[in-house]
Order: C-alpha cells, then structure tokens, then sequence
C-alpha cells in the first residue's frame, strides 16, 4: 500500500469508527422532520471537521438537520460543481445504541466470532460475501447492534477525500459541493435539501452494498393506504346488518397477486408489500408499498388497487374502502439518460482502479431518486458495506480507502473533461 494509501487508510477507518458510535437512528415518520434530535449530533460533528479541514461555504440547517460545505476550485476561469450527498442516518432495522466497533485484520476467511460472551458468531456459510475479503480488514460489531456502515462508510469516504484535496492544492479540481442528509432510511428522500444553497446541477449519491456497484435505475414507488369502514353489531343478531371489517380487510389482502410479493420476486420484477395490517370489525387500515420499474406496469399496479376498492364498495356499500396512494419516488433513469455522461463518468472512475463496475436495477430507492426529479439528477455510488441494517454488518477498509479513490478520479476526470 503506497504512502498516500496509507493515510486514507488511516482516516476513513478513524472515520468511520468515530461516526458509528455516534446514534443517528432515524424513525418512521410521525409528524417531524427530521425523525429523531439524535441525527443532530453527527450533523454537528461533521460541520465542526469540514471547517477544520478547510472546507468553504460550511452551513448547518439545524432546522432541517443538512450540513453544507464546497471545496474551491483551483482552476482558471469557471467550471460547474461536481456534487456528492450521503445520508447520516442509520435504520431503524436493528439497534444503533451503544454501537461498538472493532476492527478484523487479515481476515482468514473462516467463521467470526463478534461476541464470545454472548456467543454471536458470523458463520461464513451464511453470508458468501465473507469469500471476497480475504486477507482484508473488516470492521464489525459486537453481534449486538448494526454498524451504521449505511451511511456512514460514505461520509467517511467523502471526508477523507476533501481533507485530501484541501490538503494537497497542487491537484487540479473544479469546485465540489458537499451535503450530507438525515432521514433516508425512513422515505426522507433529502426532501429538505436546498438546491440553491447545494450550488451544483448534478450530483452523485453515495449509499449501497458491494465495492465497484453503481445505480442509474431504480423502482417507481408509491404508498398505499387502505381504510375500511365496518359495522359492529351483537354477533347474535348480526344476520344482514353486520359489515366486518376484518374480513373485508382479508378479502382486499386476498385480491392482490399472490406471487408478486418482495419474497416471491426479483431482478426488475414488481411487487406488493403489505406494510401493516389494523383491523377490528368496526375499522381497519392497511399499509402496503407498490414498486414496479416499468412505468406502465407501475400505472396498472396503483389501478388495481382502486380496482379492487371498487369491487368491495359494490358488495358492501359505497365509501366502505377507500384507498389513497401517495408517490414516493420515481425511475430515475428516465432522467438519467438524458445526462449520460453521469453514468460514464462514474463507470470510467471505477475502472481506473482495476474494477469491473456493475450495475444492476436497484430494488429499491435512494435519495438520489428523488432528487433526479427535483432537478438534480444523480447516479448512485455504492459505498462498499455489507448486510446493511443487521448485526452482522461489516465494512471492509480496503472498500472505503478504494471509494476515496474513486472520488478523485471523479474529479480528475470531470476536470480534463472541463465540465460536470
């Protein structure tokens, strides 16, 4: 490992220890945003080190809990800002308190124990990923919460490669803006970013598994509410009167595709999922989420369920079952392909490295989703974790220290280009 290899090694693993002990938990939404105060704390971390570093234009929105700051450029004349966003929040998928990493040198390729009180073990028969990091050095849990490398390994990564810019001024670079988020893990799709005070038309998104991984498409997504309105009456003399809203629940859960479902699918195959489910014979509300890649599929699944209202209103009397659908995000690469050299860009960086960049339709969203409809449109870099949201999460340091790199060549790359 070269000297200046060294010490990005050095920094992201530093990094990246630093934030995961710091909760930032985001929670489903319950009226405010952002979800949790504690996402604040890493917000104020991170805007005390990029003024440390050196960073420009640094702003904390506590309102909005967004950190801003730029890196300048060093070139003659103008040149349109390369944009990078990560997201401070962890899920709400498995603990994120009292968070403790360790570090693996030299992984043997054998099972791990993360907890020998407790007896938590990562066997490697159960996650065959393990195989890809012999001999690398891992950074784990303790078995007992999850890590938090989502997001975390990326703002490491981002960090460590703007105090190597601003540290090395003798590299050529265009102006680069810098924003890190809360609340994507629970549909908070940066919705609160001011692109005006982001200050670029463009951007990457850093957040996924898998070193060398790419997104440039993802689901067209949308929510679905279902409310039934029953009647209760004494179950003795409920002949003809009695309109129960459990049942009438099970029968709309029922009218949907029975295979099209997260467990039963893959690949670019649509789905139902069935958030939730409250039903007492009075009332009862569903939840559930549609998500199609293809746009007209994705029309025909929101019909449906209309579809399937209807039916239900006619058996058992008007405004029985109402169904309300909220869209979430859409395809982004229909946006996308408008700006191709977003994606090429991206691809050559990884490729300069010795990689083989891989992209497949991404099962789910980003906030780079929604931000692509906002006017910002963003491909997706991975950040390099594994078994994202779970106690057996882990990082590979090699990945984060191969993400910075991928980060200079971006910018190397848009600067001979002479745009973004």
């Amino acid at each position: 490992m070269s000297e200046s290899s060294m010490s990005i090694y050095e920094k992201v693993q530093d990094r990246l220890i630093r934030y995961a002990k710091i909760n930032t938990q985001s929670a489903h939404y319950e009226g405010t945003w952002p979800t949790t105060a504690r996402q604040r704390d890493l917000a104020e971390v991170l805007f005390r080190e990029l003024r440390e570093i050196g960073a420009s234009d640094v702003f904390y929105d506590e309102e909005n809990c967004v950190v801003y700051a730029k890196i300048p450029s060093n070139l003659p004349g103008e040149a349109e800002p390369l944009g990078l966003i990560a997201h401070m929040d962890t899920a709400p998928d498995a603990s994120g308190e009292n968070v403790r990493p360790w570090v693996l040198t030299d992984y043997d390729g054998g099972d791990i124990i993360l907890n020998k009180e407790k007896n938590i073990i990562m066997h490697r028969a159960d996650y065959e990923n393990l195989s890809l990091y012999v001999g690398q050095d891992l950074i784990l849990t303790d078995g007992t919460t999850l890590l938090g490398g989502d997001d975390k390994a990326s703002i490491a990564a981002i960090m460590t490669m703007a105090e190597h810019l601003l540290a090395h001024p003798e590299i050529p670079r265009g102006p680069i803006a810098l924003a890190f988020t809360p609340d994507e893990e629970v549909g908070g799709l940066a919705h609160t970013l001011d692109l005006d005070r982001f200050g670029s038309k463009t951007a990457y998104t850093l957040d996924g598994d898998h070193l060398g991984w790419y997104e440039d498409e993802t689901f067209n997504a949308s929510e679905a509410h279902v409310t039934i309105r029953g009647r209760s009456v004494h179950t003795g003399t409920a002949k003809g009167i009695m309109k129960n809203a459990v049942d009438i629940a099970a029968e709309f859960m029922n009218a949907l595709p029975k295979n099209e479902k997260p467990q039963y699918t893959e690949g670019t195959q649509g789905f139902f999922h069935m958030i939730s489910c409250s039903a007492v014979c009075e009332n009862a509300a569903l939840s559930l989420i549609i998500r199609d890649f293809d746009a007209e599929a994705f029309a025909a699944r929101e019909a449906l369920l209309y579809e399937i209202a209807e039916t239900l209103n006619k058996l058992y009397g008007p405004d029985t079952v109402t169904v309300t659908i909220t869209e979430q995000y859409r395809n982004m690469k229909e946006v996308l392909d408008t700006v191709p050299h977003l994606t090429e860009r991206l691809k050559a960086a990884i490729s300069a490295l010795g990689l083989t960049p891989v992209c497949e339709p991404f099962r789910g969203g980003t906030d780079g989703s929604a931000l692509t409809f906002r006017g910002l449109p963003c491909p997706n870099l991975s950040a390099g974790y594994e078994n994202a949201h779970g106690r057996f999460e882990y990082v590979p340091i090699q990945s984060m220290v191969k993400n910075v790199e991928i980060l200079l060549n971006l910018v190397e790359l848009s600067t001979k280009n002479g745009r973004f």
